[in-house]
């Protein structure tokens, strides 16, 4: 029986009416076929994002090892059996192979990976728009930017992006990718999938927040005079608080009932640095601790400290060639004055 898309859109109605998708009754039918085993966060996860109806999306920032992949296909299973197929999953290049053999094998979703070549296939089949096929779309976060208008025309039912720290800085006007795929996707469900939603600066959660919702924070000046200094435990609670609507993150620790880890032992072995080596460390901690650096920025400075002592640690030849780096840069400012 072939159903025309009058019937498809009222048998959907009728399954919505029944359960909704932000219920657990919905995905045990998305999810009958799948071959994956669930665990209780990835299922809370999946439907955290499709309980915030007043926003545009969800955060989902559990750690490294916690299955984010897993709580994409849930969503990308839900809206496919609810027949909303126009999906889009945005990720590194690297990893566009990976996300196809997952939602294939574990899912049984098709998928289509638009890159330069199958982007012009499709146009030479009279497919003016390669983004609107009857399949998952994965693509690299620059080959979305190239195409970002593209993108913009396509009514997206949902948009994941992977790696999502990767535009951490899009309130930079400099961040061409970012500022591109934000724009074109600004009035699309999306999901945006991070282990680290914070690395070195606050205002990298204000970036990946403005993607999902504008208006949780303000404008960038807004944020800054409210969250600019953490000083006391009601600031962060604060900064918690107004996030807690699109951002769900589970820790590694939460789930130890059910999730067993092997256990790790550090074998640590004793080093003991020649004389060279010790000079070369007491003359690199003198400089990190000099009143200025102009080498270093000074919001970069404790972070690039850490990073260049664990070089330091690891061999002189590890350090070498970020401290030319650095001289490098000292003697272009100086030629630039």
């Amino acid at each position: 029986m072939e159903l025309t898309p009058y019937h498809a859109r009222y048998f959907a109605h009728e399954l919505t009416k029944r359960s909704s998708s932000a219920s657990v009754d919905s995905l045990t039918l998305a999810l009958a076929d799948a071959q994956v085993d669930l665990n209780p966060h990835q299922v809370e996860a999946a439907l955290f994002a499709f309980r915030s109806p007043l926003s545009r999306g969800a955060i989902l920032a559990d750690e490294v090892g916690l299955g984010k992949t897993i709580e994409a296909g849930i969503l990308l299973s839900q809206r496919w059996a609810e027949r909303r197929r126009r999906l889009l999953v945005i990720c590194p290049a690297n990893l566009r192979k990976q996300w196809g053999q997952e939602l294939s094998d574990k899912f049984f979703l098709p998928f289509a990976i638009l890159e330069t070549k199958t982007f012009n296939e499709e146009i030479k089949r009279g497919n003016l728009n390669p983004f609107e096929q009857p399949r998952i779309i994965l693509c690299s976060f620059q080959f979305a930017r190239t195409k970002s208008e593209y993108i913009r025309q396509t009514p997206w039912d949902l948009v994941v992006i992977d790696e999502a720290h990767r535009l951490r800085n899009v309130y930079k006007v400099s961040n061409k990718i970012a500022n591109a795929i934000k724009t074109a996707i600004a009035n699309r469900p999306k999901t945006l999938l991070t282990a680290t939603p914070l690395q070195n600066s606050l205002l990298e959660l204000y970036g990946l927040v403005s993607f999902i919702d504008e208006f949780t924070f303000g404008d960038l000046r807004s944020f800054r005079a409210q969250f600019s200094r953490m000083n006391t435990p009601d600031d962060y609670r604060a900064l918690r608080e107004r996030i807690r609507p699109i951002c769900q993150r589970t820790l590694r620790r939460q789930v130890l009932p059910y999730v067993s880890y092997t256990n790790r032992h550090a074998l640590v072995q004793e080093f003991i640095p020649n004389d060279d080596e010790q000079r070369l460390y007491a003359l690199v901690s003198e400089y990190l601790q000099s009143p200025r650096l102009y080498a270093l920025p000074a919001s970069q400075r404790q972070l690039m400290t850490l990073i260049l002592r664990k070089l330091l640690a690891s061999s002189t030849y590890a350090i070498s060639n970020t401290l030319l780096g650095l001289a490098n840069k000292l003697e272009t400012a100086e030629q630039a004055q």
